[in-house]
């Protein structure tokens, strides 16, 4: 159930005061403190008033959209239609970003207010004191029953809503306690949800609670019991949780080391990744959070001053690593939570690593070895958490999850070890590493470690699968794909314009969008693509439409390296000549020199396939895929490098343009 702070049908808010209105208002939120709202709230009243004496229907001031942590001024209903509107009062221009906020608030319903799915909301921004204009309803492409934002002054706004219901006369009269009473399911972005949990530290109500995503909420209640049976009986154990991409692995660590922060008690946790981009850009969203939220409460702190606490509870995991080779002594943290624990280093890659970069000549650890290590220095308890991404190794020296059973098989068969029974699927190559386990440590296999349904997109819940099916070049994928496009548009060119005008025109509101490509797709630069040139992740990832460096813009692209872990909501994926296919499986390629040289390494092959499994699985609600037509002139892109490709995903039964 949504809330707001006030509702009335509009024939009782006629015969109210302002003043009582505002009264009410107050008592149920945060009003009635500060002049320059009280005059907002004064001006809105009596405006509506004005403009609504000749309708029925109902009203909701400051009427909550949670996923964003934000409220509508006001939610009118009337007839077939919900208006969502926001006041801008004393505003005399129509200003990008407030156009901008209005849809975000429309599309939040859309989205995940079940009443909302069907029926026709109307945003409209009123900055008040802006110019007359001509109104113009237009509908989106999206045929979904949202209309662009309408734009409107003070005068013009009851005009604005008489010609919105005659325009669309024809529909059923909304039920009014149906509507608010409907389910709100929200799948956040990962750095929405971080925010949400580092303030309050509670998610659910921005995330979904359908029974399809259940499994989160029992994932993260196995993993705080297992914690506190650690702490009850001085117990030392490793967990392993695995998902479908999307599925929340991320989520359940930051929700589990959020409820960990106390430090009084004695259990504190840290959440630690190898996922620097990833990182990187949580820390800077949380540090950006902090310094509204504490502008917001009255008080003043600096950047730096946000950054360092956030630090505390997001680290890098090498810099975690590196702290405790220095200090020999056992962690603060009691649980450490490991975040795509499967990109741990090798043992040739760590020692490799320390003899070089840190001049230690006898190091004789993998990654994983080292960093249980660490917990096990505690004389009573801890508890380690891996999150498992399968087939989403894609760096040199990443081990696997086989690193971490072998570690515990080799040097802490004390430990008790929980497993998600889905570690035995292929994609996690870990079977005979769980064997080998088993025959020397208590192994105990539970259900509750794997989260099956993707959160990621509420539009998807195939998109993994299908992925995953035509990666595998398996027949499946046309079957699923007649499951998903209805809810999820993948669209299929050879034109990077064509591509980028489909992403601009279904992105809405501040719906983030970009263009992603593999770290080996070094013959996109006819199409201005140069994936040497570095990009700043943080600016493109958090950054508005304004600023050149952001996603927005379409010149600067992200590699697998920047959007693992991370989301946009459309992407699109331009497809080299790196990964092709042929009848008798993937072929992969690097470029070397001026030509593209056959990789013959099975675990680099796996690499390239597996980035291409994270760059397709990085959109939210849709994508387009490019697949160069090449260039006879070319001998680096000859067409014959990306036709077999194009005609494999035509075959299977994308749409093109």
């Amino acid at each position: 159930m949504l809330n707001y702070y006030y509702s009335d049908k509009i024939s009782d808010f006629l015969q109210k005061s302002p003043e009582t209105i505002i009264g009410e208002i107050s008592v149920n939120g945060r009003l009635g403190h500060i002049n320059t709202e009280l005059y907002a709230w004064e001006f809105q009243i009596k405006l509506l008033k004005e403009v609504l004496h000749i309708h029925e229907g109902h009203l909701f001031f400051e009427f909550s959209i949670p996923r964003m942590g934000k409220r509508v001024d006001c939610l009118l209903i009337i007839k077939n239609i919900v208006f969502v509107i926001e006041f801008k009062v004393g505003e005399k221009e129509f200003i990008n970003q407030n156009i901008e906020q209005v849809w975000d608030y429309a599309l939040d319903l859309k989205n995940f207010h079940k009443p909302s799915h069907s029926l026709l909301l109307v945003p409209i921004l009123v900055a008040t004191q802006a110019k007359t204009r001509q109104i113009e309803i237009i509908t989106s492409s999206h045929n979904d029953n949202l209309i662009n934002p309408l734009k409107t002054n003070a005068e013009s706004l009851g005009r604005t809503i008489k010609d919105v219901l005659l325009f669309f006369e024809e529909g059923d009269k909304i039920n009014v306690s149906e509507y608010i009473n409907g389910s709100y399911s929200p799948t956040p972005t990962i750095v929405e949800a971080a925010i949400k949990l580092y303030n309050n530290h509670n998610v659910e109500e921005i995330t979904r609670n359908d029974a399809e995503a259940i499994n989160l909420s029992i994932t993260t209640n196995y993993i705080s019991e297992t914690i506190e049976y650690a702490k009850t009986y001085s117990k030392k154990v490793i967990c392993f949780v695995t998902g479908v991409p999307g599925a929340g692995k991320t989520l359940v660590g930051l929700k589990v080391a959020t409820e960990h922060l106390d430090k009084e008690k004695g259990n504190t946790s840290v959440f630690l990744s190898g996922n620097k981009p990833l990182v990187d850009i949580l820390q800077e969203a949380l540090t950006r959070d902090r310094v509204i939220q504490e502008k917001l409460n009255g008080n003043k702190i600096t950047k730096k001053q946000a950054r360092e606490s956030v630090k505390a509870f997001i680290q890098i995991i090498h810099h975690y690593r590196d702290e405790y080779l220095r200090d020999t002594k056992a962690p603060y943290d009691h649980v450490a939570i490991f975040d795509e624990a499967q990109r741990a280093w090798t043992k040739e890659q760590t020692v490799k690593f320390m003899q070089q970069k840190k001049g230690i000549a006898n190091f004789q650890f993998s990654e994983p070895e080292f960093l249980i290590s660490c917990l096990n220095r505690h004389q009573d308890w801890a508890v380690v958490i891996c999150l498992v991404g399968g087939g989403q190794e894609i760096n040199t020296g990443e081990a696997g999850i086989s690193e971490w059973l072998s570690a515990i098989k080799n040097q802490f068969t004390d430990w008790e070890t929980r497993i998600s029974p889905n570690l035995f699927d292929s994609e996690y190559a870990a079977q005979t590493a769980i064997e080998h386990l088993k025959q020397k440590s208590d192994v105990v296999f539970n259900d509750s470690l794997h989260l099956a349904v993707s959160m990621r997109s509420y539009r998807a819940e195939y998109l993994s699968k299908l992925i995953k099916e035509i990666l595998d070049i398996n027949e499946n994928a046309k079957d699923t794909l007649n499951q998903l496009q209805d809810k999820y548009p993948i669209i299929l060119t050879r034109d990077i314009e064509k591509a980028k005008k489909w992403l601009k025109e279904k992105a809405r509101g501040s719906e983030r969008y970009g263009i992603v490509v593999s770290s080996q797709a070094y013959r996109l630069k006819p199409l201005a693509i140069d994936v040497k040139t570095q990009i700043n992740h943080v600016n493109w990832f958090l950054d508005g439409k304004d600023d050149i460096r952001s996603s927005y813009f379409l010149e600067d692209v992200a590699t697998e390296f920047q959007v693992q872990g991370l989301e946009l909501d459309w992407a699109c994926v331009t497809w080299d000549g790196d990964l092709r296919f042929s009848k008798d499986g993937w072929k992969t390629f690097s470029f070397v020199g001026n030509k593209w040289q056959n990789i013959h390494k099975e675990v680099r092959k796996k690499y390239l396939i597996n980035a291409y499994r994270v760059l397709l699985t990085r959109a939210r609600q849709g994508m387009v895929i490019v697949i160069p037509e090449g260039n006879i002139e070319d001998h680096t892109r000859q067409p014959e490098f990306y036709d077999k490709t194009f005609n494999y995903l035509k075959n299977i039964g994308f749409n093109i343009i």
